[in-house]
Protein backbone atom coordinates (compact mmCIF):
# COMPACT_ATOMS: atom_id res chain seq x y z
CA UNK A 1 0.00 0.00 0.00
CA UNK A 2 2.76 2.45 0.92
CA UNK A 3 4.20 2.39 -2.61
CA UNK A 4 0.84 2.71 -4.38
CA UNK A 5 0.83 5.84 -6.55
CA UNK A 6 -2.47 7.74 -6.85
CA UNK A 7 -2.90 10.65 -9.25
CA UNK A 8 -5.92 12.91 -8.68
CA UNK A 9 -7.07 15.21 -11.46
CA UNK A 10 -8.20 18.51 -10.05
CA UNK A 11 -7.42 19.89 -6.61
CA UNK A 12 -10.75 21.49 -5.75
CA UNK A 13 -13.00 20.66 -2.82
CA UNK A 14 -14.01 17.05 -3.59
CA UNK A 15 -10.67 16.07 -5.09
CA UNK A 16 -8.97 17.52 -2.03
CA UNK A 17 -11.21 15.60 0.35
CA UNK A 18 -10.23 12.42 -1.48
CA UNK A 19 -6.54 13.30 -1.44
CA UNK A 20 -6.78 14.09 2.26
CA UNK A 21 -8.30 10.70 3.10
CA UNK A 22 -5.98 8.65 0.88
CA UNK A 23 -2.87 10.51 2.06
CA UNK A 24 -3.80 9.91 5.69
CA UNK A 25 -4.37 6.26 4.84
CA UNK A 26 -0.73 6.03 3.74
CA UNK A 27 -0.91 6.30 -0.04
CA UNK A 28 1.38 8.36 -2.25
CA UNK A 29 -0.95 11.02 -3.62
CA UNK A 30 -0.15 13.65 -6.26
CA UNK A 31 -2.59 16.15 -7.78
CA UNK A 32 -2.84 18.24 -10.93
CA UNK A 33 -4.75 21.44 -11.65
CA UNK A 34 -4.94 24.50 -13.87
CA UNK A 35 -2.74 27.57 -13.62
CA UNK A 36 -5.93 29.37 -12.55
CA UNK A 37 -7.94 26.77 -10.61
CA UNK A 38 -11.71 27.27 -10.62
CA UNK A 39 -12.37 25.98 -7.11
CA UNK A 40 -14.68 28.08 -4.95
CA UNK A 41 -14.02 26.62 -1.48
CA UNK A 42 -10.35 27.57 -1.45
CA UNK A 43 -9.90 27.14 2.31
CA UNK A 44 -10.46 23.37 1.92
CA UNK A 45 -8.96 22.93 -1.55
CA UNK A 46 -5.35 21.94 -2.10
CA UNK A 47 -5.33 23.95 -5.34
CA UNK A 48 -4.90 27.02 -3.13
CA UNK A 49 -1.22 26.02 -3.08
CA UNK A 50 -1.11 27.15 -6.73
CA UNK A 51 -1.68 30.71 -5.49
CA UNK A 52 -0.06 30.63 -2.04
CA UNK A 53 2.62 27.95 -2.59
CA UNK A 54 1.36 25.97 0.42
CA UNK A 55 -1.90 25.19 2.19
CA UNK A 56 -2.86 22.96 5.10
CA UNK A 57 -6.34 21.42 5.22
CA UNK A 58 -7.32 19.69 8.45
CA UNK A 59 -3.72 18.84 9.28
CA UNK A 60 -2.60 17.75 5.79
CA UNK A 61 -0.20 20.01 3.92
CA UNK A 62 0.10 20.52 0.15
CA UNK A 63 2.70 22.40 -1.90
CA UNK A 64 2.83 23.71 -5.45
CA UNK A 65 5.13 22.21 -8.08
CA UNK A 66 5.54 22.39 -11.85
CA UNK A 67 6.13 19.57 -14.31
CA UNK A 68 9.83 20.49 -14.28
CA UNK A 69 9.82 19.09 -10.73
CA UNK A 70 8.21 15.76 -11.66
CA UNK A 71 11.44 13.77 -11.50
CA UNK A 72 11.68 14.45 -7.77
CA UNK A 73 8.74 12.10 -7.17
CA UNK A 74 11.17 9.18 -7.48
CA UNK A 75 12.80 10.23 -4.20
CA UNK A 76 9.98 12.28 -2.67
CA UNK A 77 9.61 12.08 1.12
CA UNK A 78 5.77 12.19 1.00
CA UNK A 79 5.60 14.51 3.97
CA UNK A 80 2.93 16.44 2.07
CA UNK A 81 0.84 16.30 -1.10
CA UNK A 82 2.44 17.72 -4.27
CA UNK A 83 0.08 19.77 -6.44
CA UNK A 84 1.32 20.19 -10.00
CA UNK A 85 0.32 22.97 -12.36
CA UNK A 86 -0.49 20.61 -15.20
CA UNK A 87 -3.63 21.45 -17.21
CA UNK A 88 -3.12 18.53 -19.63
CA UNK A 89 -2.30 15.99 -16.90
CA UNK A 90 1.03 15.11 -18.48
CA UNK A 91 2.12 13.83 -15.09
CA UNK A 92 0.16 10.67 -15.91
CA UNK A 93 2.77 9.64 -18.45
CA UNK A 94 5.75 10.88 -16.44
CA UNK A 95 4.81 9.22 -13.15
CA UNK A 96 2.76 6.21 -14.32
CA UNK A 97 0.36 6.01 -11.36
CA UNK A 98 -1.37 2.84 -10.19
CA UNK A 99 -4.65 4.72 -9.76
CA UNK A 100 -6.12 7.79 -11.47
CA UNK A 101 -9.08 9.59 -9.92
CA UNK A 102 -10.85 12.32 -11.85
CA UNK A 103 -12.38 14.41 -9.07
CA UNK A 104 -13.12 17.49 -11.16
CA UNK A 105 -16.84 16.70 -11.70
CA UNK A 106 -16.73 18.32 -15.15
CA UNK A 107 -20.02 16.62 -16.15
CA UNK A 108 -18.36 15.41 -19.34
CA UNK A 109 -15.48 13.12 -20.23
CA UNK A 110 -12.58 15.41 -21.05
CA UNK A 111 -9.54 13.15 -20.98
CA UNK A 112 -10.31 9.83 -19.26
CA UNK A 113 -9.90 6.37 -20.72
CA UNK A 114 -10.00 2.90 -19.26
CA UNK A 115 -6.41 1.66 -19.30
CA UNK A 116 -4.81 5.03 -18.52
CA UNK A 117 -3.87 3.34 -15.23
CA UNK A 118 -4.59 -0.09 -13.72
CA UNK A 119 -7.54 1.56 -11.91
CA UNK A 120 -9.38 4.65 -13.19
CA UNK A 121 -12.14 6.25 -11.09
CA UNK A 122 -14.38 9.17 -12.02
CA UNK A 123 -16.77 11.34 -10.05
CA UNK A 124 -20.27 12.32 -11.05
CA UNK A 125 -22.26 12.72 -14.26
CA UNK A 126 -20.76 12.67 -17.73
CA UNK A 127 -18.54 9.63 -17.14
CA UNK A 128 -19.52 6.06 -17.99
CA UNK A 129 -18.22 3.18 -15.88
CA UNK A 130 -16.76 0.46 -18.08
CA UNK A 131 -16.17 2.86 -20.95
CA UNK A 132 -14.50 6.10 -19.79
CA UNK A 133 -13.42 4.87 -16.37
CA UNK A 134 -13.50 1.61 -14.45
CA UNK A 135 -15.87 2.93 -11.77
CA UNK A 136 -17.98 6.04 -11.26
CA UNK A 137 -18.82 7.47 -7.83
CA UNK A 138 -22.24 9.09 -7.47
CA UNK A 139 -21.97 12.76 -6.42
CA UNK A 140 -25.65 13.73 -6.42
CA UNK A 141 -26.87 14.41 -2.90
CA UNK A 142 -29.46 12.00 -1.58
CA UNK A 143 -29.81 8.30 -0.91
CA UNK A 144 -27.22 7.25 -3.53
CA UNK A 145 -24.50 9.78 -2.67
CA UNK A 146 -21.17 7.94 -2.70
CA UNK A 147 -22.59 4.84 -4.40
CA UNK A 148 -20.06 2.95 -6.53
CA UNK A 149 -21.30 2.40 -10.09
CA UNK A 150 -19.76 -0.54 -11.91
CA UNK A 151 -21.54 -0.13 -15.26
CA UNK A 152 -23.03 2.97 -16.86
CA UNK A 153 -23.28 6.60 -15.73
CA UNK A 154 -24.07 8.41 -12.52
CA UNK A 155 -27.36 10.26 -12.16
CA UNK A 156 -27.83 13.02 -14.73
CA UNK A 157 -26.89 16.54 -13.72
CA UNK A 158 -29.98 18.24 -12.25
CA UNK A 159 -28.62 21.74 -12.67
CA UNK A 160 -29.85 22.52 -9.16
CA UNK A 161 -27.33 22.92 -6.31
CA UNK A 162 -27.86 20.75 -3.26
CA UNK A 163 -30.13 22.38 -0.66
CA UNK A 164 -28.68 23.95 2.48
CA UNK A 165 -31.22 25.22 5.01
CA UNK A 166 -33.82 25.10 2.22
CA UNK A 167 -31.84 27.21 -0.26
CA UNK A 168 -30.52 25.85 -3.56
CA UNK A 169 -29.63 28.18 -6.46
CA UNK A 170 -30.05 31.24 -4.19
CA UNK A 171 -26.86 30.39 -2.31
CA UNK A 172 -24.64 30.14 -5.40
CA UNK A 173 -22.86 33.22 -6.73
CA UNK A 174 -22.35 33.36 -10.50
CA UNK A 175 -20.39 35.62 -12.78
CA UNK A 176 -22.53 38.26 -14.55
CA UNK A 177 -20.11 38.52 -17.49
CA UNK A 178 -16.85 37.35 -19.01
CA UNK A 179 -13.87 39.03 -17.42
CA UNK A 180 -11.65 39.08 -14.34
CA UNK A 181 -13.14 38.69 -10.90
CA UNK A 182 -12.31 41.32 -8.31
CA UNK A 183 -13.17 40.14 -4.81
CA UNK A 184 -14.70 42.63 -2.37
CA UNK A 185 -15.25 40.17 0.48
CA UNK A 186 -13.36 37.18 1.90
CA UNK A 187 -14.30 33.62 2.77
CA UNK A 188 -15.68 33.59 6.31
CA UNK A 189 -17.27 37.04 6.07
CA UNK A 190 -20.88 37.51 7.14
CA UNK A 191 -22.80 38.89 4.15
CA UNK A 192 -26.27 40.31 3.65
CA UNK A 193 -28.83 39.94 0.87
CA UNK A 194 -28.20 42.53 -1.83
CA UNK A 195 -24.55 43.03 -0.86
CA UNK A 196 -21.89 43.16 -3.58
CA UNK A 197 -19.44 40.31 -3.00
CA UNK A 198 -17.27 40.85 -6.07
CA UNK A 199 -17.30 42.49 -9.48
CA UNK A 200 -16.62 41.19 -12.99
CA UNK A 201 -16.10 43.67 -15.84
CA UNK A 202 -17.60 46.34 -13.61
CA UNK A 203 -20.75 44.35 -12.95
CA UNK A 204 -21.64 43.29 -9.39
CA UNK A 205 -21.79 39.73 -8.06
CA UNK A 206 -24.61 40.14 -5.54
CA UNK A 207 -25.68 37.99 -2.60
CA UNK A 208 -29.26 36.78 -2.90
CA UNK A 209 -29.47 35.57 0.70
CA UNK A 210 -27.79 36.39 4.04
CA UNK A 211 -25.26 34.04 5.55
CA UNK A 212 -21.55 33.37 5.68
CA UNK A 213 -19.39 33.47 2.57
CA UNK A 214 -18.28 29.83 2.51
CA UNK A 215 -16.23 30.17 -0.64
CA UNK A 216 -15.16 32.59 -3.35
CA UNK A 217 -12.98 32.00 -6.39
CA UNK A 218 -9.51 33.56 -6.17
CA UNK A 219 -9.46 37.28 -6.89
CA UNK A 220 -8.03 38.22 -10.30
CA UNK A 221 -9.20 34.89 -11.76
CA UNK A 222 -10.48 34.90 -15.34
CA UNK A 223 -14.15 33.86 -15.42
CA UNK A 224 -16.92 33.46 -17.95
CA UNK A 225 -20.60 34.39 -17.93
CA UNK A 226 -22.66 32.33 -15.46
CA UNK A 227 -19.63 30.53 -14.01
CA UNK A 228 -19.99 29.60 -10.34
CA UNK A 229 -17.71 31.95 -8.43
CA UNK A 230 -18.95 31.75 -4.84
CA UNK A 231 -21.10 30.02 -2.26
CA UNK A 232 -23.10 31.45 0.65
CA UNK A 233 -23.97 29.20 3.58
CA UNK A 234 -27.22 30.39 5.20
CA UNK A 235 -26.41 28.47 8.41
CA UNK A 236 -23.79 31.09 9.23
CA UNK A 237 -21.34 28.82 11.06
CA UNK A 238 -17.74 29.92 10.33
CA UNK A 239 -16.40 26.44 11.19
CA UNK A 240 -17.99 25.15 7.98
CA UNK A 241 -15.62 27.33 5.94
CA UNK A 242 -12.49 25.52 7.09
CA UNK A 243 -13.59 21.88 7.31
CA UNK A 244 -14.37 19.20 4.74
CA UNK A 245 -18.08 18.72 4.09
CA UNK A 246 -20.24 15.65 4.65
CA UNK A 247 -20.57 15.24 0.88
CA UNK A 248 -16.81 15.35 0.38
CA UNK A 249 -16.21 12.79 3.13
CA UNK A 250 -18.82 10.43 1.69
CA UNK A 251 -17.33 10.58 -1.81
CA UNK A 252 -13.79 10.10 -0.51
CA UNK A 253 -14.90 7.03 1.41
CA UNK A 254 -16.07 5.44 -1.83
CA UNK A 255 -12.69 6.18 -3.43
CA UNK A 256 -10.84 4.60 -0.52
CA UNK A 257 -13.06 1.51 -0.77
CA UNK A 258 -12.31 1.18 -4.47
CA UNK A 259 -8.57 1.58 -4.02
CA UNK A 260 -8.43 -1.03 -1.25
CA UNK A 261 -10.57 -3.41 -3.31
CA UNK A 262 -8.26 -2.89 -6.27
CA UNK A 263 -5.21 -3.73 -4.15
CA UNK A 264 -6.90 -6.85 -2.83
CA UNK A 265 -7.76 -7.90 -6.39
CA UNK A 266 -4.18 -7.26 -7.45
CA UNK A 267 -3.11 -9.63 -4.70
CA UNK A 268 -5.55 -12.16 -6.21
CA UNK A 269 -8.23 -11.89 -3.56
CA UNK A 270 -11.72 -11.67 -5.14
CA UNK A 271 -13.36 -8.25 -5.42
CA UNK A 272 -16.61 -7.82 -3.48
CA UNK A 273 -18.46 -6.44 -6.52
CA UNK A 274 -20.84 -8.65 -8.44
CA UNK A 275 -21.01 -8.19 -12.19
CA UNK A 276 -23.55 -5.48 -12.96
CA UNK A 277 -24.51 -5.02 -9.32
CA UNK A 278 -23.92 -1.26 -9.16
CA UNK A 279 -23.44 -1.71 -5.44
CA UNK A 280 -20.78 -0.27 -3.18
Amino acid sequence: MVSTRILIKGAGEHSSGTAHRLFRAGFRVAMTDLAWPKAVRLTVSFCTAVFDREITVEGVRARRYTLDDAAMLATFDWSHIPVFIDPDCRLKDLWRPDVIIDGRILKTNLDNRVGDAPLVIGYGPGLIAGQDVDFVVETNRGHDLGRIITHGPAAADTGVPGPIAGFTHQRVLRSPADGTLQAHRRTGDIVHAGETIATVAGQPVTAAIPGILRGLIHSESPVVLNQKVGDIDPRGDPAYCDTLSDKTRTISGAALELVLSFLRARDRTPLPFREGSGEG
